[in-house]
């Protein structure tokens, strides 16, 4: 059995990020492969402090998180960069959390520019040991692919399946027993 955990890094009600990973999560859930969303902004999750172990939820959430064959991380766009909640949660983790671990990456920006995030997460993770694919989502103007709950854009939903194909396809490979 794979298990992909998804990790929303928005504090917004109605995420896109969230509503994305989900999308994810849909597309390549069961027939093998258990799914997980950790929802950051539903979460106790202190401002990481180095001189303290375990604060607020942060051992279950990286238990999660180590324990998942197959993790897809996804950002708002703030500044060019991933959000302060996303960077808090990945504070917690280290090579312990994404050792052999496939990696996916989601970016969604409200204006037109994601390409520094997905390059801030990439580094990030490879500081951590993660396997990121090569496949990430990027989603520009975000508000406007949305209808509601409901992605619009079937191209973005194409890319967004793409993605966790690839990352359970990684996550098997890097655990051929799983």
């Amino acid at each position: 059995m794979i298990t992909v955990v998804a990790v929303s890094g928005s504090r917004r009600e109605r995420s896109y990020t969230r509503k994305s990973l989900q999308i994810v999560l849909d597309a390549v859930g069961g027939d093998g492969v258990e799914t997980d969303l950790i929802d950051l902004g539903a979460v106790d999750l202190p401002l990481y402090h180095p001189d303290r172990d375990e604060q607020g939820a942060s051992a279950e959430l990286t238990r999660r998180v180590r324990d998942a064959e197959a993790v897809l991380l996804g950002s708002p766009v703030y500044h060019d960069s991933y959000s302060s909640t996303f960077r808090n949660f990945h504070d917690y983790c280290s090579k312990d959390e994404f050792a052999d671990t496939a990696v996916g990456l989601v970016a969604t920006a409200g204006g037109g520019s994601y390409g520094a995030t997905l390059e801030h997460m990439r580094s990030t993770v490879r500081g951590v040991h993660g396997h990121t694919v090569p496949e990430q989502v990027g989603i520009r103007r975000a508000s406007r692919k949305f209808d509601g709950n409901d992605l619009a854009d079937e191209d973005i939903r194409s890319r967004l399946e793409e993605l966790g194909v690839a990352v359970v396809e990684e996550a098997r490979r890097l655990h051929p027993n799983a």
